[in-house]
Protein backbone atom coordinates (compact mmCIF):
# COMPACT_ATOMS: atom_id res chain seq x y z
CA UNK A 1 0.00 0.00 0.00
CA UNK A 2 1.18 3.45 -1.12
CA UNK A 3 2.16 5.91 1.54
CA UNK A 4 0.48 9.36 2.77
CA UNK A 5 3.09 12.17 2.68
CA UNK A 6 2.04 14.08 4.96
CA UNK A 7 3.50 17.05 3.41
CA UNK A 8 0.46 17.81 0.64
CA UNK A 9 -0.66 21.31 0.88
CA UNK A 10 -4.87 21.11 2.04
CA UNK A 11 -5.66 23.89 -0.69
CA UNK A 12 -9.39 23.88 0.37
CA UNK A 13 -8.51 24.73 3.47
CA UNK A 14 -6.91 27.57 2.67
CA UNK A 15 -8.19 31.27 3.06
CA UNK A 16 -10.17 33.30 0.68
CA UNK A 17 -10.23 36.64 0.51
CA UNK A 18 -13.26 37.67 -1.37
CA UNK A 19 -15.14 37.05 2.16
CA UNK A 20 -18.32 35.65 -0.09
CA UNK A 21 -19.91 32.87 1.44
CA UNK A 22 -21.69 29.57 -0.37
CA UNK A 23 -24.84 28.84 -0.23
CA UNK A 24 -24.38 25.15 -1.49
CA UNK A 25 -21.32 23.71 -2.57
CA UNK A 26 -20.99 19.77 -3.24
CA UNK A 27 -21.81 16.83 -5.30
CA UNK A 28 -24.37 16.06 -7.89
CA UNK A 29 -25.42 12.86 -10.11
CA UNK A 30 -23.99 10.27 -7.60
CA UNK A 31 -25.59 6.63 -8.92
CA UNK A 32 -26.47 4.60 -5.62
CA UNK A 33 -28.23 1.93 -4.60
CA UNK A 34 -31.07 2.80 -1.82
CA UNK A 35 -34.22 1.12 0.07
CA UNK A 36 -37.13 2.74 0.23
CA UNK A 37 -40.55 1.63 2.21
CA UNK A 38 -42.86 -0.38 -0.21
CA UNK A 39 -46.61 -0.58 1.48
CA UNK A 40 -46.83 -4.06 -0.06
CA UNK A 41 -43.84 -5.69 0.68
CA UNK A 42 -42.09 -3.68 3.46
CA UNK A 43 -38.78 -2.19 1.17
CA UNK A 44 -37.56 -2.36 -1.89
CA UNK A 45 -34.17 -1.57 -3.51
CA UNK A 46 -33.82 0.71 -6.25
CA UNK A 47 -31.04 3.09 -7.51
CA UNK A 48 -31.26 6.86 -6.74
CA UNK A 49 -29.49 9.52 -8.23
CA UNK A 50 -27.88 11.61 -5.44
CA UNK A 51 -26.90 15.02 -4.77
CA UNK A 52 -25.01 16.16 -1.36
CA UNK A 53 -23.88 19.45 -0.68
CA UNK A 54 -22.86 21.90 2.32
CA UNK A 55 -22.56 25.45 3.00
CA UNK A 56 -19.19 27.30 2.86
CA UNK A 57 -18.21 29.68 5.08
CA UNK A 58 -16.63 33.34 3.41
CA UNK A 59 -13.35 32.22 4.85
CA UNK A 60 -12.81 28.74 2.87
CA UNK A 61 -11.63 28.30 -0.44
CA UNK A 62 -13.30 25.29 -1.18
CA UNK A 63 -14.63 21.99 0.38
CA UNK A 64 -13.62 18.21 0.50
CA UNK A 65 -15.49 17.17 -1.94
CA UNK A 66 -14.66 12.96 -1.55
CA UNK A 67 -15.48 13.38 2.27
CA UNK A 68 -18.91 13.54 0.32
CA UNK A 69 -18.30 9.98 -0.93
CA UNK A 70 -16.93 8.57 2.47
CA UNK A 71 -20.19 9.68 4.60
CA UNK A 72 -22.08 7.99 1.61
CA UNK A 73 -19.91 4.87 1.74
CA UNK A 74 -20.17 4.45 5.64
CA UNK A 75 -24.23 4.20 5.01
CA UNK A 76 -23.65 1.65 2.08
CA UNK A 77 -27.02 -0.76 2.13
CA UNK A 78 -28.54 1.35 4.37
CA UNK A 79 -29.47 4.24 2.30
CA UNK A 80 -33.12 4.75 3.36
CA UNK A 81 -35.33 8.08 4.61
CA UNK A 82 -34.73 6.39 7.75
CA UNK A 83 -31.08 7.00 7.74
CA UNK A 84 -31.29 10.75 5.76
CA UNK A 85 -30.93 12.61 9.61
CA UNK A 86 -27.79 10.46 10.45
CA UNK A 87 -26.52 11.39 6.82
CA UNK A 88 -26.84 14.68 6.73
CA UNK A 89 -25.25 15.10 10.38
CA UNK A 90 -22.42 13.28 9.59
CA UNK A 91 -21.66 15.84 6.40
CA UNK A 92 -22.22 18.42 8.70
CA UNK A 93 -19.41 16.85 10.76
CA UNK A 94 -17.12 15.68 8.47
CA UNK A 95 -17.17 19.11 6.56
CA UNK A 96 -17.40 21.37 8.96
CA UNK A 97 -20.87 22.80 7.94
CA UNK A 98 -23.63 24.58 9.60
CA UNK A 99 -26.03 23.64 6.96
CA UNK A 100 -25.96 20.14 5.04
CA UNK A 101 -28.35 19.30 1.85
CA UNK A 102 -29.22 15.66 0.92
CA UNK A 103 -31.54 14.81 -2.27
CA UNK A 104 -32.01 11.79 -3.95
CA UNK A 105 -34.39 10.40 -7.08
CA UNK A 106 -35.09 7.12 -8.15
CA UNK A 107 -37.68 4.93 -9.73
CA UNK A 108 -40.58 3.37 -7.46
CA UNK A 109 -42.11 0.01 -8.61
CA UNK A 110 -46.01 -0.49 -7.81
CA UNK A 111 -47.43 -3.94 -9.19
CA UNK A 112 -50.86 -3.00 -11.32
CA UNK A 113 -53.31 -5.40 -12.41
CA UNK A 114 -55.20 -4.53 -16.05
CA UNK A 115 -58.95 -3.36 -14.81
CA UNK A 116 -61.12 -5.94 -16.65
CA UNK A 117 -58.85 -9.44 -16.97
CA UNK A 118 -56.06 -8.77 -14.26
CA UNK A 119 -53.18 -9.11 -16.24
CA UNK A 120 -50.39 -8.11 -14.28
CA UNK A 121 -47.63 -5.76 -14.70
CA UNK A 122 -45.13 -3.43 -13.00
CA UNK A 123 -45.44 0.69 -12.92
CA UNK A 124 -42.83 3.00 -12.93
CA UNK A 125 -43.19 6.08 -10.79
CA UNK A 126 -40.42 8.99 -10.98
CA UNK A 127 -40.10 9.92 -7.10
CA UNK A 128 -37.55 11.75 -4.82
CA UNK A 129 -36.77 13.68 -2.05
CA UNK A 130 -34.99 16.41 -0.63
CA UNK A 131 -34.04 16.84 3.04
CA UNK A 132 -31.93 19.73 4.80
CA UNK A 133 -30.59 19.81 8.67
CA UNK A 134 -28.64 22.57 10.57
CA UNK A 135 -29.82 26.24 9.91
CA UNK A 136 -32.75 24.73 8.31
CA UNK A 137 -34.78 21.57 8.68
CA UNK A 138 -36.64 20.09 6.23
CA UNK A 139 -37.78 17.12 3.81
CA UNK A 140 -39.71 17.68 0.81
CA UNK A 141 -41.11 14.23 -1.22
CA UNK A 142 -42.04 14.02 -4.88
CA UNK A 143 -43.53 12.27 -7.19
CA UNK A 144 -44.29 12.12 -10.69
CA UNK A 145 -47.61 10.35 -12.18
CA UNK A 146 -48.45 9.42 -16.02
CA UNK A 147 -52.15 9.59 -16.41
CA UNK A 148 -54.54 9.30 -19.01
CA UNK A 149 -56.95 12.54 -19.84
CA UNK A 150 -59.66 13.09 -22.09
CA UNK A 151 -60.79 17.00 -23.18
CA UNK A 152 -63.99 18.10 -22.26
CA UNK A 153 -64.44 20.30 -25.29
CA UNK A 154 -63.65 17.85 -27.37
CA UNK A 155 -66.04 15.58 -26.25
CA UNK A 156 -68.80 18.45 -26.32
CA UNK A 157 -68.27 19.42 -29.53
CA UNK A 158 -67.48 16.43 -31.67
CA UNK A 159 -70.37 14.00 -33.12
CA UNK A 160 -67.77 10.96 -32.68
CA UNK A 161 -65.54 10.97 -30.12
CA UNK A 162 -63.11 12.71 -28.14
CA UNK A 163 -59.22 13.50 -28.43
CA UNK A 164 -57.06 12.53 -25.98
CA UNK A 165 -53.81 12.05 -24.37
CA UNK A 166 -51.46 11.12 -21.80
CA UNK A 167 -50.44 13.24 -19.34
CA UNK A 168 -48.01 14.19 -16.30
CA UNK A 169 -48.50 15.23 -12.93
CA UNK A 170 -45.76 16.25 -10.28
CA UNK A 171 -46.39 16.63 -6.94
CA UNK A 172 -44.53 17.63 -3.53
CA UNK A 173 -45.19 17.74 -0.19
CA UNK A 174 -44.05 18.43 3.33
CA UNK A 175 -46.22 15.76 5.64
CA UNK A 176 -46.03 15.19 9.64
CA UNK A 177 -46.24 11.20 10.49
CA UNK A 178 -46.12 8.87 7.60
CA UNK A 179 -47.52 8.98 4.28
CA UNK A 180 -46.93 6.63 1.46
CA UNK A 181 -45.77 6.89 -2.31
CA UNK A 182 -49.12 4.84 -2.97
CA UNK A 183 -51.21 7.07 -1.22
CA UNK A 184 -49.83 10.00 -3.40
CA UNK A 185 -50.00 8.26 -6.53
CA UNK A 186 -53.70 6.54 -5.70
CA UNK A 187 -54.58 10.54 -5.09
CA UNK A 188 -53.45 11.58 -8.55
CA UNK A 189 -54.68 8.47 -10.11
CA UNK A 190 -58.18 8.95 -8.79
CA UNK A 191 -58.14 12.46 -10.13
CA UNK A 192 -57.35 11.66 -13.91
CA UNK A 193 -59.48 10.95 -16.98
CA UNK A 194 -58.05 6.90 -16.51
CA UNK A 195 -55.12 5.94 -15.47
CA UNK A 196 -52.50 4.06 -17.04
CA UNK A 197 -51.27 0.31 -16.87
CA UNK A 198 -48.17 -1.67 -18.02
CA UNK A 199 -50.15 -4.27 -19.72
CA UNK A 200 -53.96 -4.41 -21.24
CA UNK A 201 -55.81 -7.13 -23.02
CA UNK A 202 -58.28 -6.09 -25.50
CA UNK A 203 -61.57 -6.12 -22.65
CA UNK A 204 -59.18 -4.19 -20.37
CA UNK A 205 -58.54 -1.55 -23.76
CA UNK A 206 -62.68 -1.89 -24.19
CA UNK A 207 -62.77 -0.15 -20.50
CA UNK A 208 -60.07 2.06 -20.29
CA UNK A 209 -61.49 3.77 -23.16
CA UNK A 210 -64.57 4.05 -22.51
CA UNK A 211 -63.79 4.84 -18.54
CA UNK A 212 -61.79 8.09 -19.89
CA UNK A 213 -64.71 9.28 -22.18
CA UNK A 214 -66.67 9.21 -19.29
CA UNK A 215 -64.95 11.36 -17.57
CA UNK A 216 -63.31 14.18 -19.25
CA UNK A 217 -60.64 16.50 -17.65
CA UNK A 218 -58.82 19.70 -18.67
CA UNK A 219 -55.51 20.37 -16.43
CA UNK A 220 -57.28 22.20 -14.64
CA UNK A 221 -59.51 19.97 -13.38
CA UNK A 222 -57.24 17.39 -12.35
CA UNK A 223 -55.16 20.23 -10.21
CA UNK A 224 -57.59 21.15 -8.54
CA UNK A 225 -58.91 17.48 -7.51
CA UNK A 226 -55.47 16.80 -6.72
CA UNK A 227 -54.84 19.80 -4.96
CA UNK A 228 -58.42 19.17 -2.99
CA UNK A 229 -57.39 15.55 -1.73
CA UNK A 230 -53.91 16.90 -0.32
CA UNK A 231 -55.93 19.73 1.57
CA UNK A 232 -57.77 17.26 2.93
CA UNK A 233 -55.22 15.05 4.56
CA UNK A 234 -53.77 16.20 7.89
CA UNK A 235 -50.96 15.06 7.26
CA UNK A 236 -50.09 17.23 4.66
CA UNK A 237 -48.72 20.62 5.72
CA UNK A 238 -47.45 21.89 2.01
CA UNK A 239 -47.80 20.92 -1.74
CA UNK A 240 -47.13 21.71 -4.71
CA UNK A 241 -49.56 19.92 -7.88
CA UNK A 242 -48.92 20.64 -11.67
CA UNK A 243 -50.13 18.89 -14.48
CA UNK A 244 -49.03 18.54 -18.06
CA UNK A 245 -50.76 17.58 -21.27
CA UNK A 246 -48.98 15.81 -23.71
CA UNK A 247 -51.46 17.62 -26.54
CA UNK A 248 -52.25 15.09 -29.64
CA UNK A 249 -53.76 17.12 -31.72
CA UNK A 250 -51.89 20.70 -30.90
CA UNK A 251 -48.15 21.63 -30.94
CA UNK A 252 -47.89 23.25 -27.88
CA UNK A 253 -48.33 21.62 -24.42
CA UNK A 254 -51.41 22.32 -21.59
CA UNK A 255 -50.31 23.17 -18.24
CA UNK A 256 -51.47 23.89 -14.52
CA UNK A 257 -50.01 24.63 -11.22
CA UNK A 258 -51.25 25.01 -7.51
CA UNK A 259 -49.63 25.37 -4.71
CA UNK A 260 -51.13 25.35 -0.84
CA UNK A 261 -50.28 25.12 2.83
CA UNK A 262 -52.11 24.45 5.79
CA UNK A 263 -53.03 27.96 7.63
Amino acid sequence: MAEISEDLVDVQAGSDERKIRIDKVGVKDIRYPITVKDRSNEAQQTIGTVNMYVDLPHHFKGTHMSRFLEVLNEHTGRISVERVPEILRRMRDRLEAETAHFAVTFSYFMEKKAPITGASGMMAYECGFEASSGKMDDFVLSISVPIATLCPCSKEISDRGAHNQRGNVDVKVRFRGELWIEELVEMVEESASCDLYPVLKREDEKFVTEKAFDNPRFVEDIVREVALRLRKDERVNWFQVSVENFESIHSHNAYAFIEGARE
